[in-house]
């Protein structure tokens, strides 16, 4: 949703009228995970994707549907691989997609707002009711004050996970029956990636870090490099030792730190700091020899081995890369595949699921 926000919003000044599909759950192969979505206009536009091309066509036909009926629906699309292609699914997954149109929306331009401004909300829908959660409040409702009830306190503790799912309840909220499945999708301020070192390398991860959704900072403690021209690509540029930058700033769990700076008297105060924090990917640049005295002083500073271990470095996976371009994507690949569980090799060596769970 967070991609297709600017559009829909567009939608709402102007007054015309939209449907969200948006992915619910999936089994096997599928091409998207739940919260994927895609909006089709009443004037016939379309943002975004649910199935990565396989059966946005259908999709596209109930969307219009139901912006001339005012009501949801639910539809699942799943066939075996061998028939997969006559009906659009080529991968051979299942997705049950929930489609809604604008009216049947709680808040729309709130919540629309809130998602555009980083701000945290979550929605939770059945076909034709959603509620809406905020960390400090509810609107809207499902029908049923118990489910009201129920459903936002699930939702509630999703959004502070920043989870995504369906949740089953009794018709009246019973957590432990299954009548009703709410889907619950949480919007929360997206990721953070923190670049130290304004190199040229920096320029080109903190570019593809945007392209991944991440909020991009770029810090380093020499004003004439960290410039806006430089870096047009970050969302915040930080003139400060990285080191006590890091110790003021928020890092949580989701949070991709990459150290480029090339130089021990920036580096190892900033990994020594760095590895006390819950990041999620903590990389650092250099060469084996530069990374074996790293390794030598952060033991020094009495960093133990456990936390060591934490660290990527050299940073990046193997591809032969030459160019700030072709490091920063063999940088991306490392923190997708820590975030993923990916083994980095190439997919026709494997028989494993293409989408890890």
């Amino acid at each position: 949703m967070r991609d297709i926000v600017d559009g829909l919003t567009a939608w709402r000044a102007a007054g015309v009228a939209f449907a969200v599909a948006t992915v619910v759950r999936t089994w096997r192969s599928a091409p998207r995970q739940p919260g994927a979505a895609m909006a089709v206009s009443a004037h016939g536009e379309v943002l975004g994707s649910i199935s990565g091309g396989c059966v946005e066509g259908a999709v596209y036909e109930l969307c219009l549907t139901s912006i001339e009926t005012g009501k949801a629906r639910t539809q699942t699309y799943g066939v075996s691989d061998d028939d997969a292609f006559d009906v659009g699914l080529t991968c051979g997954g299942t997705i049950e997609i929930l489609v809604q149109p604008d009216v049947a929306m709680t808040e729309p331009d709130e919540v629309l707002a809130a998602i555009r401004d980083g701000r945290p909300v979550a929605t939770a829908s059945v076909e034709n009711a959603q509620l809406v959660v905020w960390p400090d409040r509810a609107a809207g409702s499902l029908g049923e004050a118990g489910l009201d009830h129920a459903a936002a306190q699930q939702a509630a503790g999703m959004l502070a996970l920043g989870t995504t799912g369906t949740v089953h309840l009794g018709a009246h909220g019973e957590q432990r029956r299954d009548e009703v499945s709410v889907f619950v999708q949480s919007y929360v301020p997206p990721p953070r990636m923190i670049v130290f070192g304004a190199i040229d390398f920096a320029a080109a991860v903190a570019r593809i870090g945007r392209f991944l959704g991440y909020h991009v900072t770029v810090c380093d403690a020499r004003p004439v490099f960290a410039t806006r021209k430089r870096f047009p690509d970050a969302d915040d540029l930080v003139v400060q030792w990285p080191h006590r930058y890091l110790q003021s700033t928020t890092v949580d769990e989701r949070t991709v730190l990459c150290v480029l700076t090339h130089d021990p008297k920036f580096d190892v105060p900033l990994l020594e700091v760095a590895l006390r924090t819950p990041a999620r990917y903590i990389g650092a640049m250099g060469s084996r020899r530069a990374h074996r005295d790293r390794l030598r002083r952060l033991r020094a500073a009495g960093v133990d081995e456990a936390a060591l271990a934490r660290l990527s470095s050299p940073t990046g996976l193997d591809l032969g890369a030459r160019t700030p371009e072709e490091t920063a994507v063999a940088i991306a690949a490392e923190i997708i595949a820590r975030a993923w569980g990916g083994s980095g090799r190439p997919l026709t060596d494997l028989e494993t699921p293409i989408h890890h769970l």
